[in-house]
């Protein structure tokens, strides 16, 4: 139900600086009931679990001074609540998180 190509669906936008037309949205709900769009960048295998880095879609009408922090891509753990539904979880041990973050930052330079 979400238009993927709100902003990107033209053909003249190729040097669009994150090519978003090159990957899925995804929106998540927070612990608040807001709703938060991402880029959906990558799925990692790792260790028997997975992993999606997702990238923050920022609206437009936010501030120029928030835009710096903004753009930085977040690694979420898949898990399961207590009634077996899927759900991403933020990583909390900062081991873990360095290793995710370093394998997928070797696979990008891989490609």
């Amino acid at each position: 139900m979400t238009d993927h190509n709100h902003d990107c669906g033209h053909d003249h936008d190729h040097d669009h600086v994150h090519d978003e037309e090159e990957f899925d949205t995804v929106i998540l709900t927070d612990d608040e009931g807001h709703d938060h769009e991402f880029l959906h960048l990558d799925t990692l295998e790792l260790d028997g679990s997975t992993y999606f880095v997702l990238l923050p879609i920022t609206g437009e009408e936010e501030s120029e001074d928030e835009d710096e922090d903004t753009d930085e891509a977040i690694i979420l753990k898949l898990g399961h609540d207590a009634d077996g539904n899927e759900m991403l979880l933020d990583i909390e041990d900062d081991d873990e998180w360095e290793k995710v973050a370093d394998a997928w930052e070797n696979m990008e330079e891989d490609e």
